[in-house]
């Protein structure tokens, strides 16, 4: 039973990922510090994507599996190919996909650098005394 926990752990802190790294961008709209770490998550999306590498909670899951006695055809697709093509949208359209995620992080990224420039960043008056 842990493994198997451990594996829904996993698929949990995946999916929040994939969240993150679609409205993170927005996120940063009220937190701005937050545009770092999602222009880091956003990268490494796209090394993921670009470079058909494996993600490391993809290896976590598929070790969860196996140590939970799990067969391995389970593990031999990848988290985007089992939990989100074919069922958030049918996988002949993967490439429109990815290009309208694209599009609306860079979105969210315009408006955040739009945000940014019209909001003054607050700073403490050198001059006022407590």
């Amino acid at each position: 039973m842990g493994y198997r926990l451990l594996t829904t752990v996993i698929l949990v802190v995946h999916f929040g990922f994939l969240a993150y790294l679609v409205f993170g961008g927005f996120v940063a709209w009220h937190w701005r510090w937050t545009i770092w770490p999602h222009l880091a998550a956003a990268v490494w999306g796209v090394t993921v994507v670009v470079g058909k590498l494996v993600c490391p909670l993809t290896y976590a899951e598929h070790w969860s599996r196996r140590q939970a006695g799990e067969s391995g055809a389970a593990t031999t697709q990848g988290f985007i190919d089992r939990y989100v093509e074919g069922v958030l949208y049918p996988a002949r359209f993967t490439a429109l996909a990815q290009t309208l995620l694209a599009l609306l992080i860079a979105t969210s990224w315009t408006v955040f650098a739009l945000r940014r420039r019209r909001i003054p960043h607050p700073h403490p008056d050198p001059t006022r005394r407590s």
